[in-house]
């Protein structure tokens, strides 16, 4: 896997994927950026989000569920001092879909936190990562 970082203008970065993706990336005003793009740290959180969210979606149809919708919401804890590594980080699951067993979402939560996402692991090195969900049964919509 690679990636490529380079500088555009002021603290305006472009981050491009191996897989031929590009990501905008700048500084608030303060450290010389303009406010153009996500900030670097944000990007962890929002990978984090992303990886955690693949996995259950993928655990959860596997396990024949029938998964609409799957929306994850990241907050993260930062130090004060430099490096401002993250501390504590915090994810919530709100996963919808026609009955869809509860039992199966917890554990499809808890095999991405502790098996499958590495941005999870990885993170979880540093942060306590802490959690919660809720599931949406859609059924009762159809009525």
């Amino acid at each position: 896997m690679k990636a490529r970082v380079k500088l555009v203008d002021g603290m305006m970065f472009v981050g491009e994927s191996g897989s031929g993706h590009a990501v905008v990336m700048d500084g608030a005003p303060e450290y010389g950026g303009r406010n153009l793009g996500i900030r670097p740290m944000e990007m962890l959180l929002i990978g984090l989000g992303g990886c955690t969210a693949f996995d259950v979606v993928q655990i959860l149809r596997k396990g024949r569920e029938d998964v609409t919708d799957c929306d994850v919401e990241i907050s993260g804890e930062r130090a004060e001092t430099d490096p401002k590594v993250f501390t504590a980080i915090h994810i919530t699951y709100r996963v919808k879909g026609r009955k869809l067993a509860p039992a199966k979402v917890e554990r499809a939560i808890q095999l991405s936190k502790e098996k499958y996402c590495s941005a999870s692991i990885m993170l979880g090195a540093f942060a306590k990562i802490t959690y919660d969900w809720t599931v949406v049964d859609e059924t009762s919509a159809e009525a």
